[in-house]
């Protein structure tokens, strides 16, 4: 009996000693696991060096390639489409295009058919003169011309505001006119979606355009560039695909003529909003407005 009672005695002290230790908090804590050994920290990346513009000299040579196998065709045929933006009502820009096609033989003939999403118009030079003619209005415009296909482009748009997002394809030394003012060109890559063939990409940039072109890596010939004029604040882009290339093919002398644009009724050739230009005619008047009694024809 006195065996039991001391051992329900000292049963009584032990749960007494750890209620009350679980009513103070003052349980021992078990010993805490050992701390793993730090893990090794990986070498720390070297510093992207920033990137610098400049000219790479692969760029260099896909353009200079480019434009010496235009400048050595005797004579050129292609179709140009564009591409270009144009500020909406709404903000987004809308995309309009036109399909033009060009034909030319060095130093001095020049032809180019547009159609698209607005009027057809044709342009005609054959080294003496510079004929621009509207179809569907049966109007012409001719003018002189410069003996050569680079200064009739620049008198063209000085004179009409005409212009051919496609020259610097058609001028005498086309990389000599693309490299003056090059800071950048780089290098991007090749695609084999563009044009049906194997391209090699190139983006350059003067003071006034950002330019990505995409260059056959075989036939050296342009197939797309996408332009962005860097002083236009709404950075609309053009694009302009070229196809159906043919080098140094026999072309007909008369080629650069139009017998229907002959027979048209003149207008001056002069800048679309230049309405008081020297020479400019009035549009011929109908037989009925003729026939009208106090009408002076």
């Amino acid at each position: 009996m006195r065996h039991r009672h001391v051992m329900r005695c000292v049963a009584g002290l032990a749960l007494a000693a750890v209620l009350a230790a679980s009513a103070s908090g003052q349980t021992t804590a078990p010993a805490a696991p050992k701390a793993k050994a730090a893990a090794a920290k990986p070498a720390a990346a070297p510093p992207v060096a920033p990137y610098r513009p400049g000219l790479e000299d692969h760029a260099i040579e896909i353009l200079k390639a480019a434009g010496a196998r235009l400048a050595a065709a005797r004579s050129m045929s292609f179709t140009a489409i564009v591409s270009y933006e144009s500020p909406s009502l709404l903000g987004p820009p809308l995309v309009y295009s036109t399909e033009t096609q060009v034909t030319m033989v060095r130093p001095d003939k020049f032809k180019a058919i547009t159609v698209g999403d607005g009027p057809p118009s044709e342009f005609y030079y054959d080294g003496k003169t510079m004929t621009a003619f509207s179809p569907n209005e049966n109007l012409v415009a001719v003018a002189e011309a410069p003996p050569t296909i680079d200064a009739m482009l620049e008198a063209a748009y000085k004179t009409a505001a005409i212009y051919f997002p496609f020259s610097d394809v058609v001028v005498t030394d086309p990389y000599k006119d693309l490299a003056d003012g090059l800071t950048t060109a780089f290098y991007v890559g090749q695609s084999s979606i563009v044009g049906d063939t194997t391209t090699d990409i190139v983006a350059y940039v003067n003071a006034d355009v950002f330019v990505q072109a995409w260059i056959g890596a075989e036939d050296k010939l342009p197939r797309r560039l996408y332009a962005i004029f860097l002083n236009d604040p709404a950075r609309l882009r053009h694009v302009l695909q070229l196809s159906k290339w043919q080098l140094d093919a026999a072309v007909p002398a008369d080629a650069f003529v139009s017998a229907r644009a002959a027979k048209a009724a003149q207008i001056a050739f002069a800048r679309p909003d230049a309405m008081d230009a020297p020479g400019m005619k009035p549009p011929p008047q109908s037989q009925s407005a003729k026939a009208q009694p106090g009408k002076t024809p």
